[in-house]
């Protein structure tokens, strides 16, 4: 079956959270499945390396996930209206994968978790597009048909699906939450189910 490649940095739980609950939507899709992944985190250099698999959670992305992926859903928390510093990292040791083409026309999508409703949601995805339409991606977000999309009074945006943890770093979701972001996982992964045939 065709994998979506599922790939967040999460801190507190938040992006976690809706990774799987983007898992979930494309799982939805007949013929679909999920593959859940994170990337490592950063260090200086003084402190130690991280352990080459997490204690618990998904594992850690590999080259291969990329090449094998039929579509990629792509999530960070939001540092300054921009993306964490692992998941930049990440994308910015892509460069034989940008070279070889291997994101080329597989759709992608973005998610992303803030502290507050104003925090740098749309800043963020925004900024996540820019290096996957450099991998020639073609960008996916959650269109108005969707009509939590006008209704939710927390996350969700047309650029992606997204969460407002608030000043309590609270990761639990809200109905609508979760469901934009089943949304989006259903969509990508029925974009990339319609491309295969």
């Amino acid at each position: 079956m065709p994998d979506i490649l599922v790939l967040y940095y999460s801190r507190g739980g938040s992006v976690a959270r809706l990774a799987r609950q983007i898992s979930r939507g494309v799982e939805e899709v007949p013929g679909m499945q999920a593959r859940l992944r994170t990337v490592p985190p950063v260090a200086a250099v003084t402190q130690q390396a991280a352990p080459p698999v997490p204690e618990d959670g998904a594992p850690y992305v590999d080259a291969h996930d990329l090449a094998e992926c039929a579509g990629l859903a792509l999530g960070s928390p939001t540092r300054f209206g921009n993306m964490a510093a692992p998941v930049k990292h990440f994308l910015d040791g892509l460069g034989a994968e940008w070279a070889s083409g291997t994101l080329v026309g597989k759709p992608a999508a973005v998610f992303t978790s803030t502290s507050t409703q104003h925090g740098g949601q749309e800043s963020t995805l925004l900024t996540m597009h820019v290096p996957l339409l450099h991998h020639g991606c073609l960008i996916l977000g959650i269109p108005y048909t969707e009509p939590l999309l006008t209704s939710t009074r927390s996350g969700g945006t047309p650029y992606g699906a997204s969460h407002v943890a608030g000043t309590q770093d609270d990761p639990r979701l809200s109905e609508e939450e979760a469901a934009l972001a089943r949304a989006l996982g259903r969509r990508l992964a029925d974009v990339a189910a319609r491309m295969a045939r």
